[in-house]
């Protein structure tokens, strides 16, 4: 295999500045695809930036808002070109009991982690189809394949997720474009790391304590690391996997089979 597979292929990666996205942005660009990060703020998308040794394109962009994402990705395609991968990364997650998840919540979630994964593909799938090649990769969740207390929302719009995945492989199955999604499980990166402190907060356990009830559910007895995701993304990213399509591969550690 070229030691540049993706080289002159434009990559975006939403909530690319942190966490799985930063990650999945390192192993993308060292592949050789040129990047596009986007996210909401634009600070941690240029200190992202300076670590990549590639082209690279940054655009500020809310996914759920419609608007903001047309013009963020013709932006981004002004400068590198029609987006020939889209790893749709941005989500937020936000935990409350059944019983006290409002409207807000509900929609909150359903609109960030659904509706922008709907958005930026809409964006994204014009320029593949007219090239006749194209990667399309949604982080998803182990919520995403199973239920978990107290994120009902959360879990809705990432079945939601995978469902669309399954939908959309489908359809563009003979078009040379593959969608799939990947569904870590508990991984270190700073979201968890703000949960964590919210669990202990409402629990009244320590951060330790709460770190080991989320270990727990994974055979493996640790957290998944960003680098872990970013190298599944990657592998299904690469001209080799063609026949990957429509998968929901779970990265953690033997939590969901």
């Amino acid at each position: 295999m070229s030691p540049q597979p993706l080289a002159g292929k434009h990559a975006v990666v939403t909530g690319g500045g942190r966490g799985i996205g930063a990650a999945i942005a390192v192993a993308l660009a060292g592949a050789g695809a040129d990047i596009t990060l986007m996210g909401r703020s634009r600070a941690p998308l240029e200190m992202q930036a300076q670590t990549l040794r590639t082209r690279i394109h940054i655009e500020t962009c809310d996914v759920s808002d419609p608007d903001d994402v047309r013009r963020a990705f013709q932006g981004a395609s002004a400068v590198l070109g029609d987006v020939a991968i889209l790893v749709n990364n941005a989500g937020q997650a936000e935990s409350r009991p059944f019983g006290k998840t409002d409207l807000t919540l509900w929609r909150t979630m359903i609109e960030v982690n659904l509706t922008g994964t709907f958005l930026c593909t809409q964006a994204a799938l014009p320029g593949m189809l007219a090239a006749g090649w194209g990667r399309i990769v949604n982080i998803a969740s182990t919520a995403g394949l199973r239920g978990y207390p107290y994120v009902s929302a959360y879990c809705a719009a990432k079945h939601g997720v995978i469902g669309l995945t399954r939908a959309l492989a489908l359809e563009l199955a003979r078009k040379n474009i593959t969608v799939n999604a990947v569904c870590p499980g508990y991984t270190q990166t700073g979201l968890l790391e703000a949960s964590l402190a919210t669990i202990a907060q409402k629990t009244g356990r320590s951060a330790a304590e709460a770190r080991a009830e989320l270990v727990r559910h994974n055979p493996q007895g640790r957290l998944v690391e960003p680098e872990e995701v970013a190298q599944a993304v990657l592998w299904l990213c690469l001209p080799g996997s063609a026949a990957l399509t429509g998968q929901a591969i779970a990265v953690a550690g033997g939590e969901v089979m």
